[in-house]
């Protein structure tokens, strides 16, 4: 459900609860909030920042005020450039984000293309609007521009596939793996490092298909403690007479294995 706060057995002298916060009863708009808090204080990370986008009433979800302050996120990590993942950004930055965000470098290099031309859009988008007049803003006005865009990029930082990052002194350590999908697209293995415990969460962004002549076959992730999973490729044309008995079936199936 979206909004809907999933706290998980805590580790010791940390709290960890991931919050959705788009991609939940809609395709887009992902945005996962995953809030570790100690006696010192707490650290809000967000995976992936993306637009929602679709109908107008989805689309509108854009423009309501997320349940965070922006300047209190101290990291993003993005799976992928696809604007629906990374599309929010500059409208964070705009709201006052300063932190740091990760991404593997054809990420890193798409973000600036893609995200310009989000924000060409959105900016042609308030100029026809408020020629026409039917925007309920007066004026109508982008969710950014082009120069939030050109203040959100310097806070990019590349990271190479299968290389360990460790940040806030130890405590959390994330790794991409190739997740197939488009260049530069990765699953995030996110391990947390408490006093005597480690837990490991995996995002697995969106996944290509196996035995794809022009992507790389997603990696296989070998332990999971908390896994976040998509459904890009669900087969919504399967014809599946008890749909829950098959799902039963696989998850025996990989049980068993």
């Amino acid at each position: 459900m979206a909004g809907y706060r999933c706290p998980f057995s805590p580790l010791t002298n940390v709290d960890v609860s991931l919050q959705f916060l788009g991609a939940a009863h809609c395709v887009t708009g992902s945005k996962y909030l995953l809030t570790l808090a100690e006696p010192a204080g707490r650290e809000l990370i967000l995976i992936d920042c993306g637009l929602f986008q679709g109908l107008k009433e989805v689309r509108l979800r854009n423009r309501e005020a997320l349940p965070l302050t922006p300047a209190d996120v101290g990291i993003v990590i993005l799976t992928h450039a696809h604007i629906d993942h990374s599309g929010y950004l500059p409208k964070l930055v705009r709201d006052g984000f300063r932190g740091r965000i990760f991404c593997t470098e054809p990420t890193a290099d798409l973000l600036s293309i893609m995200l310009l031309d989000s924000a060409k859009l959105q900016e042609e988008e308030a100029i026809f609007a408020n020629k026409k007049g039917y925007s309920r803003h007066h004026p109508a006005e982008p969710l950014y521009t082009q120069a939030d865009v050109q203040r959100m990029l310097p806070l990019v930082e590349s990271v190479a596939y299968d290389a360990p990052l460790v940040l806030l002194n130890g405590a959390l350590t994330f790794t991409f793996r190739e997740a197939g999908h488009i260049l530069g697209s990765a699953s995030v293995e996110l391990a947390v490092h408490g006093k005597q415990q480690r837990k490991q969460l995996v995002f697995s962004g969106d996944l290509g298909r196996y035995d794809n002549p022009l992507m790389p076959d997603p990696a296989t992730i070998s332990h999971a403690d908390v896994l976040q999973v998509e459904t890009t490729y669900g087969d919504l044309d399967a014809r599946v007479e008890d749909p829950e008995g098959e799902v039963a079936r696989v998850v025996n199936q990989a049980i068993e294995r």
